[in-house]
């Protein structure tokens, strides 16, 4: 089992948090409806699998991105004109960043990663 991080995160503005598959992005605008849409996101493989099957060759994508992590939790919130996301979770961050780019889309900022 890989060891727990503790991921820190802001978005700027949390209702331009959108990723480039409208059916699979986040689509509200509170910190708390983030934060459960991305725990679910890393408890679930299904997110990753509704990704996987719109690709060209879904064989081809790389399994390991569908990992899920039952205990994974995410608290969010609302910090002056930005939002404030914790993540910890013992996904690696390649899975952490995919899932995260998936629902926001590049508008999120990594700003410490800890073990937790």
């Amino acid at each position: 089992m890989a060891a727990t991080q503790r991921y820190f995160l802001s978005i700027g503005d949390l209702s331009q948090a959108r990723g480039e598959y409208a059916q699979l992005s986040f689509d509200g605008v509170s910190p708390d409806s983030f934060a459960s849409t991305l725990q679910s996101a890393l408890r679930e493989p299904a997110l990753w699998q509704r990704w996987k099957a719109l690709q060209p060759d879904p064989d081809a994508v790389d399994p390991h991105l569908g990992a899920s992590d039952a205990s994974a939790r995410v608290t969010a919130e609302q910090s002056d004109l930005h939002t404030e996301v914790e993540v910890v979770t013992s996904l690696p961050h390649a899975v952490v960043k995919h899932r995260l780019n998936l629902l926001a889309g590049r508008v999120w900022k990594l700003h410490d990663v800890q073990p937790a």
